[in-house]
């Protein structure tokens, strides 16, 4: 489609919204080992892999072994918050993945959301079915910002980088895309509108979005 040849969706913010658990999950971790909770962490650390959350914005543990067991914990409280609420999938994504299932335009997921996540969710949702390939946060050394997610995505749909566009919610996904030689559709799922100068182009949500809509995003 006019030069778009595919479409990486990053997960939480911009297909389904569960940032409500994820924060919640946080919130019962730190109560379970008695540690505080830096002001404005959730939004800092949004869209980042937990091996860099947990070090650098909590400042919770500096030993990998500690760092992976606090993270394994967060995710099992995550998931079972998913399991008793369900998840939330946002306005227009899934309307928007069956039509570029109908013109043939693979998509993928290129997420720093670790794999038992995305399974727990693909079988409450199925909208595995919509997707080619399937990239998180287990799959690369280097989370977002850095463009190695994106990057093996296109690689696993078989298609050029150039060739791709991204759509992500936060700050550091929007990074990554471009990093990666994308062009990237921002959405105002997490962000203000007017934060989210950086991306090609940015929408308030994917509601009504179609794929000639993504392929107008993809010629500026």
């Amino acid at each position: 489609m006019s030069g778009m040849k595919g479409v990486i969706f990053d997960w939480d913010g911009v297909v389904i919204d569960s940032s409500a658990q994820h924060e919640r999950s946080w919130e019962i971790l730190a109560q379970e080992i008695s540690k505080p909770l830096p002001e404005g962490h959730f939004k800092l650390g949004f869209g980042q892999k937990n091996q860099v959350i947990i070090p650098r914005i909590l400042q919770w543990a500096s030993e990998e072994k500690d760092i992976q067991d606090l993270a394994d914990r967060k995710e099992e409280i995550y998931r079972g918050l998913v399991r008793a609420s369900g998840v939330h999938i946002l306005p227009g994504a899934r309307e928007l993945l069956i039509a570029l299932q109908e013109k043939g335009v693979p998509a993928a997921v290129g997420s720093s959301t670790p794999r038992g996540n995305l399974r727990a969710i693909f079988a409450a949702t199925g909208l595995d079915r919509f997707f080619q390939a399937v990239v998180c946060g287990d799959d690369v050394s280097h989370g977002k910002p850095a463009p190695d997610v994106f990057l093996l995505a296109a690689e696993k749909l078989g298609l050029p980088p150039a060739g791709c566009l991204v759509i992500e919610d936060a700050h550091a996904g929007i990074e990554a895309a471009l990093r990666a030689g994308m062009r990237v559709l921002a959405v105002a799922t997490t962000n203000p509108l007017q934060d989210l100068h950086a991306a090609t182009d940015a929408l308030e949500s994917l509601a009504g979005v179609t794929p000639d809509r993504l392929a107008a995003v993809f010629l500026k």
